[in-house]
């Protein structure tokens, strides 16, 4: 760790609340704030709608002189992918679609290439061969929603679609969010849909296409300095991270927050991923039953497990969620449903403990998955859950 004596003192301001008994969750939040690792954060427990831990603190800005406040957002890039795994899901519970159904089905030009049998879950637990762009594009290509569309469908598969999973660290925001469009009785984007029908309502302070209303209240991204260790490289790997245009870029901060990456640039409170992250526990927010307990069910059981293609881990992986076996990164239990985004951000719904945990930061560090931020966090979280039976 870093000589804290380099931090001013706005750095080390912590707000929020804890509850009794997790004291010791509010000291491991001040010790990471006080090294070099972390510049602003935010952590939240929900339990049985109750906050258990809501506590923020650092700084938002670049230049660290600006307190990091409540309502602060950041950019959590693949934690999203929990989100729109669970506005799939709520177009499921609301006969919009369904996970066995082929994504063809719904976006006919998808079937090019042999794509035809890719089924909805399918796409989602990252098995349709789309990694990357393999042909040469232009890095603000991305931007064009409806032409990056239309490329992945005619895009010949990197391997043979569903024998196989290889993670898709943007592609997945543009098969979710037409899958969402195509299947919307409106045909709205999978970020409209889930203002309007979840958000909006329920008070969530979560965006995916941040208006430029909100832009004020964003935090500055401080970059991590060294490459992330992508294990053995293949066609795979290279097309979801090593092409010159395998992610989104030549445009402005404020066009990449207003615009749709649905697997990506998700915007947010650690507050606001926690509340809907209960979505994917028990499928209510307060009062309101959004999923039921069959597509609650449907959304988590297991599609695939095993190497991953892209990533250097065994993971095991939902209809867009990741499971907690066999890696823990979201504590002890095994059924654990979570997504953690690059740069250290998670989101994750125990049920076995009835709590929905969520860790956002602005300080990115090189770790793919199990950044040793919240890693402490969690750890002390479930230290103190396990004494309040003891």
């Amino acid at each position: 760790m870093s000589d804290i004596s380099k931090k001013t003192p706005v750095q080390l301001q912590v707000q929020g609340q804890t509850a009794q008994g997790f004291e010791t969750v509010k000291t491991a939040f001040e010790e990471i704030l006080a090294t070099s690792d972390e510049a602003g954060a935010g952590f939240c427990v929900l339990k049985d709608g109750e906050y258990l831990v809501d506590l923020v603190g650092g700084t938002k800005d670049r230049r660290q002189t600006e307190a990091w406040q409540a309502d602060t957002l950041i950019p959590v890039f693949s934690t999203t992918k929990a989100i729109s795994a669970i506005v799939i899901a709520y177009l499921v519970e609301n006969d919009r679609l369904d996970y066995d159904q082929t994504v063809a089905s719904l976006w006919p030009e998808f079937a090019a290439h042999g794509k035809d049998k890719v089924t909805v879950a399918q796409a989602l637990s990252h098995q349709a061969g789309l990694s990357g762009p393999t042909e040469p594009m232009e890095p603000v290509d991305w931007y064009d929603y409806h032409g990056m569309c239309a490329r992945l469908a005619a895009q010949k598969p990197i391997w043979e679609p569903c024998t196989a999973s290889g993670y898709h660290p943007v592609t997945y925001g543009f098969l979710a969010g037409e899958i969402a469009r195509r299947a919307d009785a409106k045909g709205r984007m999978l970020g409209v849909i889930l203002q309007e029908d979840i958000c909006g309502p329920e008070n969530i302070d979560f965006f995916i296409g941040t208006p430029e209303s909100e832009h004020a209240r964003c935090g500055d991204l401080h970059k991590p300095r060294a490459i992330s260790n992508l294990g053995e490289i293949n066609a795979a790997t290279k097309a979801a991270f090593l092409n010159k245009w395998s992610s989104p870029g030549g445009k402005k901060t404020a066009d990449w927050r207003q615009a749709e990456f649905a697997g990506a640039n998700g915007h947010g409170t650690a507050k606001a991923i926690a509340r809907l992250m209960q979505l994917a526990m028990d499928g209510h927010i307060g009062d309101t039953q959004y999923l039921s307990e069959q597509t609650l069910y449907e959304m988590s059981r297991t599609r695939i497990s095993g190497d991953n293609l892209v990533l250097p881990f065994d993971l095991t992986i939902a209809a867009g969620l990741m499971i907690n076996h066999p890696n823990h990164f979201y504590g002890p239990n095994e059924s654990t449903l979570g997504h953690s985004g690059w740069g250290g951000s998670c989101g994750f719904a125990d049920a076995s403990e009835g709590i929905t945990v969520a860790y956002v930061m602005n300080k990115q560090s090189n770790v793919l998955i199990g950044d040793p931020r919240p890693m402490k966090l969690i750890k002390a979280l479930y230290a103190c859950l396990e004494s309040q039976f003891v």
